[in-house]
């Protein structure tokens, strides 16, 4: 199932080493790694001073954008949670006075969303 969820575009969850190994150069003095996910090539990271989203382009994939969105730029998120026979949940958010998310993605049953609120939580409501 994880394959055909990476598939279909769900996110699964990565252990919070090799993010900080293989994203290093990304992370400032004093910023760690709370938790971390990926979708087949692209990757979003959760700091403890800000969201990083990693976006794989093009069909080689070696064009890269790292896109830095600030706790304090998110006005609002939410979790959707899977139903009874919904493998999936969805996280919102939304940046500034946008009336649309600006951020969509789905995970897979093998991440924990109550894990992903509560780290958006934390920063967004400090």
């Amino acid at each position: 199932m994880g394959l055909f969820s990476s598939l279909i575009g769900n996110a699964g969850a990565v252990d919070k080493e090799q993010l900080a190994k293989e994203y290093e150069q990304l992370l400032t003095e004093h910023e760690d790694i709370e938790i971390g996910f990926k979708l087949v090539r692209d990757t979003f990271i959760f700091t403890n001073k800000r969201l990083i989203l990693v976006d794989k382009q093009g069909m080689t994939g070696r064009k890269t954008e790292y896109l830095s969105i600030t706790y304090k730029s998110i006005s609002r998120f939410s979790i959707e949670t899977a139903g009874t026979f919904d493998l999936e949940a969805e996280l919102k958010i939304w940046i500034s006075s946008e009336t649309s998310p600006s951020i969509q993605k789905k995970f897979n049953k093998s991440v924990n969303v109550y894990d992903v609120q509560k780290v958006l939580a934390k920063y967004v409501l400090q």
